[in-house]
C-alpha cells in the first residue's frame, strides 16, 4: 500500500486536468490539506460517494468518478450476459454535468447503454427513469443539500431504490480493483452520442412523471381554496421547472418564485448552505413571504428531494421541522383516505428510527401499521420494494424522515420534493377552505396527542484526526454510561448488533428519564456526528428548556 506522499507524487505525474494539477501543486506546502486529500479513498457506501470537490483520493473529481463508474460497470457485467442499461441524472452543482458525462462515456466504453438526462433534474426523476426505461442501475450526480464545495455520486438499483449494503460492498470490491488512472474511454462524450451508445432520456419520461405527480391528489373531490398564496424557492437547484409546472397545472396560480434563487447556479450565491432544514436557507424566501403576506413558503434543495416549509402564524411566520411537516402530511393523507373510503386493507406507513414518535400515535389513530427503518430514505424505498415483491405495494400510503423527505406513493423509491411540494400546497389549500392554517392544524394535533419536540444537533470532525475522534466518541458511549447529567439511562439499543432484522449500523439509541431519548450516529456522507433528541413536555417553552439541558449533558460526554 502506497504512502500518502507516494500517492500524491503519482497524482502529480499523471493528472492531466489543468485545474486539478494546479491544486495539487499547492498541496506540496500544505501538509494538513495534503493528508486530508489523500489519507483514504473517498468512502463508497449505500449513499455512493460524497465529498469536497478537489484533487486527491478523498475528493470528488473526474478521476474518483471514473474509478467508481469502472467498478459499477464491472459489477454489472459480471452479473449476467446481455445488454446492460444505466440511467444518469445530475443536479445544478459545480461539475455535475462534467461528472455525468465522465460516467456516461466510461460506461459506454464498457459496452453499457446509457440514458442521460439532457438537463439538470430532480433526483426522484432519476429513480423514475430507472424503472420506466427498464435499466439495470442508475447514477445521480448530486450532493443533495450540502454546501457548494461538495458534490456526490449516488447509485440506484434496477428497482429505482438506492443500493443495499451488500450491493454497495460488491461494487466496492470492483472499485478497489480499478485504478484512478485506468485508460479513459477511447471516444468522447459527443462521439458516444453519435454512436448511439449514449442517448438522452426521452422527454416523454418527464411528461409521465409530471402527470403522475398531478394524479396524487388526496382531496378526492373535497373543496380547497386554491387561491392560497405560495412563495417557492428552488434554492438555485433543479426544482424550478417541475415544481412550478405541477402546481400551476393543478390550479395553484397564486405562486411567486424567489427570482434570486430561481435559475440554476452551483455556487448558491444567496444561500451558501442550501439545506431547507436550516432557517438561514429560507431567509430570502421568508422576506418574499412577509412582503406578500403569503400563506405558505416552500423551499426545495438542489436535487429537489427535500422540502422546507414555513407557514403564516398570526403576523409572523413559523418554520416547520421535517418531523412536523411529516406528521401533518401523515394525518392529512390518512384522514382523507378514511373519509372517502380509500384506505387500503392493512395500510402501512414508514419512518426512520430518528423520526418523531408522534407519528406512531397518529398512525395508531387511523389503524395504520407503522414500520421503523434505519436512517436514510433508501430503507423506506427498500420497504416499498419488499411490498412490491409480495404484490402488496398498494398497502403503502406514506413515508417520511425528519430531514424533510416525504413520499406519498410508489412511483419512485426515494424521497420526492416535487410530490411533497404539491401535497403540502394541497393540504394548505384544504385547511384554508376550512378557515385553518397549517400552524393551527399542527397545534390541534399537539393538543390531541401531547407536545413533543425533536431536534437535530450536528458536530463536525474534519480530516483524519476528526475521523478518529468520532470513532473514539462512539466507543466511549458503548463502554457503558449510567447517566447524562440529570438524565439517567433506562435503556440502550445498539444497532451495530442488528436489531429487529434491520441491517447492522453504527447507531446508538438511549432512552432516558423524564420522557427523553436520543439517537447518535456518525453521518454516512459527511465528517459529522449527528444527535437526534426527543423530549415530551407540557408546551414548547418547557420542551425547549428540557432539550437545551439534555443537549449540554450529552456534549459533556464528548470530552
Amino acid at each position: 500500500m502506497s504512502t500518502i506522499r507516494e500517492e500524491y507524487g503519482r497524482w502529480c505525474r499523471l493528472v492531466k486536468d489543468t485545474e486539478l494539477a494546479g491544486e495539487l501543486s499547492t498541496l506540496a506546502d500544505a501538509p494538513d490539506a495534503l493528508e486530508d486529500a489523500f489519507y483514504r479513498p473517498l468512502v463508497f457506501g449505500t449513499g455512493g460517494l460524497r465529498g469536497i470537490l478537489g484533487a486527491g483520493t478523498n475528493r470528488m473529481n473526474l478521476y474518483t468518478v471514473r474509478r467508481a463508474t469502472i467498478g459499477l460497470a464491472d459489477y454489472l457485467r459480471e452479473r449476467d450476459t446481455g445488454e446492460k442499461r444505466v440511467a444518469i441524472g445530475y443536479d445544478t452543482r459545480i461539475n455535475s454535468r462534467l461528472f455525468a458525462e465522465v460516467a456516461a462515456t466510461t460506461l459506454a466504453a464498457r459496452g453499457i447503454r446509457v440514458h442521460l438526462y439532457d438537463a439538470p433534474l430532480p433526483t426522484p426523476l432519476l429513480s423514475f427513469a430507472v424503472r420506466e426505461l427498464a435499466c439495470d442501475a442508475g447514477i445521480m450526480i448530486t450532493a443533495s443539500h450540502n454546501p457548494s464545495h461538495y458534490n456526490g455520486y449516488k447509485v440506484y438499483g434496477a428497482d429505482g431504490s438506492q443500493i443495499t449494503e451488500q450491493t454497495a460492498s460488491d461494487i466496492l470490491s470492483h472499485i478497489n480493483a480499478a485504478d484512478y488512472f485506468e485508460s479513459a474511454s477511447p471516444f468522447s462524450f459527443a462521439e458516444g452520442l453519435a454512436r448511439g451508445s449514449i442517448s438522452y432520456v426521452p422527454q416523454e419520461i418527464y411528461r409521465r412523471f409530471i402527470e403522475k405527480i398531478g394524479s396524487l391528489s388526496m382531496r378526492f373531490g373535497d373543496k380547497a381554496d386554491k387561491t392560497v398564496s405560495i412563495v417557492y424557492t428552488p434554492l438555485n437547484g433543479t426544482g424550478y421547472v417541475p415544481v412550478t409546472e405541477v402546481l400551476r397545472q393543478n390550479g395553484y396560480r397564486n405562486l411567486t418564485v424567489v427570482k434570486e434563487q430561481a435559475e440554476p447556479d452551483g455556487t448558491f450565491p444567496t444561500c451558501p448552505s442550501p439545506n431547507p432544514e436550516l432557517p438561514e436557507a429560507l431567509s430570502l424566501g421568508l422576506s418574499y413571504a412577509k412582503q406578500l403576506q403569503a400563506d405558505l413558503l416552500l423551499a426545495t434543495d438542489p436535487d429537489c428531494d427535500r422540502v422546507g416549509v414555513a407557514v403564516r402564524e398570526g403576523d409572523d411566520y413559523r418554520l416547520l421541522s421535517g418531523n412536523e411537516v411529516g406528521v401533518l402530511l401523515l394525518d392529512y393523507v390518512a384522514a382523507q383516505r378514511v373519509r372517502h373510503g380509500r384506505m387500503p386493507g392493512s395500510p402501512i406507513a414508514v419512518k426512520t428510527i430518528v423520526t418523531t414518535k408522534l407519528a406512531e400515535q397518529v398512525a395508531r389513530k387511523y389503524g395504520i401499521g407503522l414500520i421503523n427503518v434505519l436512517t436514510g430514505f433508501k430503507y423506506i424505498g427498500e420497504t416499498i420494494c419488499n411490498l412490491e415483491k409480495k404484490s402488496e405495494s398498494n398497502r403503502y400510503i406514506f413515508g417520511f424522515e425528519e430531514s424533510c423527505g416525504y413520499l406519498s406513493d410508489t412511483h419512485v423509491r426515494d424521497k420526492d420534493g416535487v410530490n411533497a411540494a404539491y401535497l403540502i400546497a394541497e393540504m394548505c389549500a384544504f385547511y384554508k377552505a376550512q378557515g385553518l392554517g397549517l400552524a393551527e392544524r399542527l397545534e390541534e394535533i399537539y393538543r390531541e396527542f401531547g407536545y413533543m419536540q425533536n431536534s437535530l444537533f450536528s458536530y463536525s470532525f474534519p480530516g483524519a484526526k476528526g475521523f478518529e475522534k468520532m470513532q473514539s466518541i462512539m466507543s466511549r458511549l458503548r463502554s457503558g454510561i449510567d447517566a447524562f447529567g440529570r438524565f439517567s439511562v433506562t435503556d440502550v439499543t445498539d444497532y451495530r448488533c442488528g436489531i429487529n432484522e434491520l441491517p447492522k449500523s453504527d447507531v446508538l439509541q438511549f432512552k432516558l428519564s423524564e420522557g427523553c431519548s436520543f439517537v447518535i450516529r456518525p453521518s454516512g456522507t459527511e465528517p459529522k456526528i449527528k444527535i437526534y433528541t426527543s423530549v415530551r413536555a407540557e408546551n414548547k417553552k418547557a420542551a425547549s428548556e428540557l432539550t437545551s439541558c439534555l443537549r449540554c449533558s450529552i456534549e459533556k460526554s464528548f470530552r
